[in-house]
């Protein structure tokens, strides 16, 4: 039977494998799996969800249960098998000649769906580099387009095989977008040392995918990035200036959404992504309140930070979607913890407070007297935006009520024995 006109005709698997100790389980994984079906553009006309003890290495499934699938596929006119689970290429492979219909796994199926929402270059590159790394190992359809892209002649090597040919051609192609993708990662990290060197402070929001990230963002710049309930509606991430005035100089940046399991080679293609995480100066964790799976969702997200080795930078949790629950739990106030509503703003004059919070507790305040040759100094504190109030004492000194952070007091106030003090004192010693 030709499959070719009816890839969107989708046949869903789920197999529960015996549990793992101490690991958290998702209440909610087979209804995840069918939306990221669903948000990849497939029309599902039937499906497996089932229980097996043990993995087959040839199938990943038991020969039963894909004769009783391969049945139903012929029933329906399936084109494509999704898996929600990881399967090596041979199983691959093997399930495809089984079923006569296209096999794609867990990993190929985000990827698919990163590839449809990438907008920006870097990120189109990104997903690229995922794809071809994922698909190397999966030679086994369609790569022919990759030489007739180069010409045809002259490509194959002495005594080359298509199959060598294919993967040498892919081995080129991934060399050539790692080269582009480093040449942007340099020229963030040159962004980056000017945003630091600006003081500007960046805050990223993390968190599971459809947990209302970007509409959060929105909000807080007053931006009209695309929303939508789906998952990974955000792919490319984005910074833009606050544009509410008690969190004025700030960044906030946007970042695609988490999942559990999420590929490892997607992981590491998205490193130029990722890596602006790494520079934040603080996260904000946005969490679907509403979500009944918010308990695995967070600790999932927490894993993935601390495997990213972002995990020493300070995070406010931000339950966001608090609009629809009827009561807020106890610890609303917790310094770590706020309810909010990006849809109605419930709660973003907190979220605020406690973002200027998290900056100004590392701030000293008080008054210093400066000599006149410190008048280097006293501009420097200028331009930085530290001085709240200027006063003359009666020696005609310089007198500035200052907001400083501990380290910059230390770097430029320290090595003079400049001290600070209540004004109080100042006008006492004046």
């Amino acid at each position: 039977m030709d499959h070719s006109n009816n890839l969107n005709r989708t046949f869903t698997v789920q197999v529960e494998l015996p549990r793992r100790k101490d690991s958290s389980i998702s209440i909610n994984k087979y209804n995840e799996f069918l939306e990221l079906c669903s948000s990849s553009g497939s029309n599902i006309k039937g499906k497996y969800a089932g229980k097996q003890s043990t993995i087959s290495s040839g199938l990943f499934i038991t020969k039963g249960k894909a004769e009783k699938i391969r049945k139903e596929i012929i029933l329906k006119d399936i084109g494509l098998v999704i898996f929600n689970h990881d399967l090596s290429p041979s199983q691959e492979r093997n399930l495809e000649n089984l079923f006569q219909a296209r096999v794609l796994d867990r990993t190929g199926l985000i990827l698919d769906i990163f590839a449809s929402r990438a907008s920006s270059h870097v990120g189109k590159l990104q997903v690229e580099l995922a794809q071809l790394t994922h698909l190397s190992t999966r030679l086994v359809r369609g790569w022919s387009h990759l030489e007739r892209q180069k010409g045809g002649i002259g490509l194959r090597g002495p005594g080359e095989t298509q199959l060598e040919t294919d993967r040498r051609l892919i081995g080129q192609r991934i060399r050539t977008i790692k080269k582009k993708l480093e040449k942007t990662h340099k020229q963030r990290q040159v962004n980056r040392y000017s945003r630091k060197k600006g003081e500007k402070k960046l805050i990223s929001l993390v968190g599971y995918t459809n947990a209302g990230k970007t509409s959060l963002f929105n909000a807080l710049t007053k931006n009209k990035l695309f929303t939508a309930d789906m998952p990974f509606a955000t792919l490319d991430s984005i910074t833009r200036k606050s544009s509410n005035k008690d969190l004025s100089g700030l960044l906030f940046s946007d970042t695609v959404g988490f999942i559990s399991d999420l590929p490892t080679n997607l992981i590491e293609s998205f490193k130029s992504t990722l890596d602006e995480l790494k520079q934040s100066d603080l996260l904000l964790h946005v969490i679907d309140v509403s979500d009944p799976d918010l308990k695995f969702k967070t600790k999932e997200v927490e894993k993935l930070l601390f495997n990213l080795g972002i995990g020493d930078i300070e995070i406010i949790e931000v339950f966001n979607k608090a609009d629809l629950i009827e009561n807020l739990p106890l610890g609303e106030n917790s310094s770590n913890k706020v309810w909010v509503s990006a849809k109605t703003h419930l709660g973003l004059d907190k979220l605020a407070k406690k973002i200027n919070f998290s900056f100004r507790k590392d701030f000293i305040k008080g008054w210093i007297t400066l000599d006149k040759e410190d008048n280097g100094i006293r501009e420097v504190l200028y331009s930085k935006g530290m001085v709240i109030e200027e006063g003359i004492d009666d020696l005609g000194l310089v007198q500035l009520n200052i907001e400083i952070q501990k380290d910059k007091f230390s770097e430029l106030l320290g090595k003079k024995n400049i001290r600070i003090t209540d004004k109080q004192e100042v006008l006492d010693r004046s």
